[in-house]
């Protein structure tokens, strides 16, 4: 016990690499539940027959998910790891004396080989496909949320630009539903205005110009990515990520990613849980005409203080009319071109009424409630919220989809971007989910 540690070092050992790992490592249990065969299916394609080792680009790949496994954030690191991790090397099938393929080889091959393909989110579909095929997805209840990834970026280095705000998918539905109401109401159709492009001035990072600056209440100011991520009620397995700047609204992007689900992996969603972020008329009106059973977290409205707030006011859906808290009606006029219809009070009944004072300080005395023309679609939610069910589902919704989030940050690393860009965001995000995935496939 007592020898040099020189001399018992020295010595050789005839042992297997085998014999070292233990049966219930982790990544032994990966390899018995997961077969990654179907990688070399789908990047044989960006790969020249007469070129390189056909394992080559199996490794590559298999090295990127135990370093999003492990939470290792640097290629250069993660190449040092398994130089000297006897497990690592057995996942790889590397032999003890094999060299580890150099971190620069991850790097060429992100940035060249793989630039503007889609074979990330295939991986990340073919894991959720084996995870469909043991029964691991329902598909039937979803939970969505999104969370910054913080850019890696200086807030203070930035500049001003004037950009064209994007127009909605929901636009033409909203104009033919605007049509229909005045229609409705004996009102002539709105005139065509003159296509006028809407623009509106952001910060642009002068880092990475593709991400997004976020300035929301409660929260850092800061330029990042935002992780939208829906996950399913049975395992709280990941079945969709979608990566977008900074300053995009989580509405935007929801219903189409929520009918990607429906093509790519034939789900057949009943209900969905969503932050009060979602609670938007298109939204509402989106899960309705799908069919679907949403709940959506109630969003706090900061109404005038000394005024009524809107819920005072009554709305009476047999007469299409709201009546106000001195019980006088309030009568349509009007639908604008955003969509709301227009209840206005006899401003002869106002004067006089001992409310005016909390209902409205207008010159004219004439108090005016909006109702958007999917307003009921909305109302709808609210009551889905309040229901038995609704509450239930809710409270799923935080023990799934915010645990998701705080796994993904604690475990995998995903805290901030590594790298530049949208792209490399993406990939950062979506591989981080498949390893989530693949560490609950062994539960198989």
């Amino acid at each position: 016990m007592f020898k040099p540690k020189e001399y018992s070092q020295n010595e050789y050992e005839f042992v297997s690499i085998d014999e070292l790992v233990p049966d219930d490592h982790l990544l032994c249990l990966i390899d018995k539940y997961i077969d990654f065969s179907f990688l070399l299916e789908k990047i044989r394609q960006y790969y020249s027959d007469d070129n390189g080792r056909p394992t080559d680009p199996l490794i590559l790949f298999i090295m990127m998910f135990i370093g999003y496994i492990y939470g290792i954030r640097s290629e250069r690191q993660l190449e040092r790891e398994i130089r000297t991790n006897v497990a690592y090397r057995w996942f790889l099938g590397l032999k003890f004396k094999d060299s580890v393929p150099h971190h620069s080889t991850i790097s060429w091959n992100r940035q060249y080989r793989f630039k503007d393909t889609t074979i990330l989110q295939e991986i990340f579909d073919e894991i959720v496909l084996l995870a469909i095929n043991h029964k691991m997805v329902g598909g039937r209840v979803l939970f969505t949320d999104s969370t910054h990834l913080k850019a890696n970026a200086n807030k203070n280095k930035f500049t001003r630009q004037e950009v064209e705000v994007d127009t909605r998918e929901y636009f033409d539905d909203l104009n033919k539903a605007i049509e229909e109401d005045r229609l409705k109401h004996g009102k002539k159709p709105l005139k065509e205005k003159d296509e006028v492009k809407e623009t509106k001035e952001i910060r642009v990072s002068t880092t990475d110009p593709e991400c997004g600056f976020m300035s929301r209440e409660n929260k850092q100011e800061m330029f990042c990515y935002l992780d939208h991520r829906t996950t399913d009620i049975k395992l709280n397995i990941i079945t969709d990520v979608y990566v977008t700047p900074g300053n995009v609204h989580d509405s935007v992007p929801y219903l189409s990613r929520l009918d990607r689900q429906f093509q790519r992996f034939g789900f057949m969603v009943e209900a969905v849980a969503l932050d009060s972020g979602y609670l938007t008329n298109p939204i509402c009106k989106g899960l309705s005409d799908r069919k679907i059973f949403g709940v959506i977290a109630h969003r706090r409205y900061h109404p005038t203080t000394g005024l009524f707030p809107k819920w005072k006011f009554t709305y009476d859906k047999d007469r299409d009319l709201y009546i106000c808290p001195n019980n006088k009606e309030l009568t349509y006029k009007t639908t604008t071109r955003e969509g709301y219809r227009e209840y206005k009070s006899d401003s002869k009944k106002c004067t006089n009424c001992p409310f005016l004072s909390q209902c409205t300080r207008s010159k004219n005395k004439v108090k005016v409630v909006t109702r958007h023309v999917w307003e009921e679609h909305k109302e709808k939610v609210r009551l889905n919220r309040l229901s038995k069910s609704g509450k239930i589902l809710y409270k799923f919704r935080k023990e799934k989809i915010e645990r998701s989030f705080a796994d993904s940050e604690e475990l995998h690393g995903l805290r901030y971007c590594r790298l530049w860009g949208l792209k490399n965001a993406s990939e950062q995000a979506l591989l981080t989910a498949a390893c989530q995935n693949i560490k609950r496939l062994q539960h198989i």
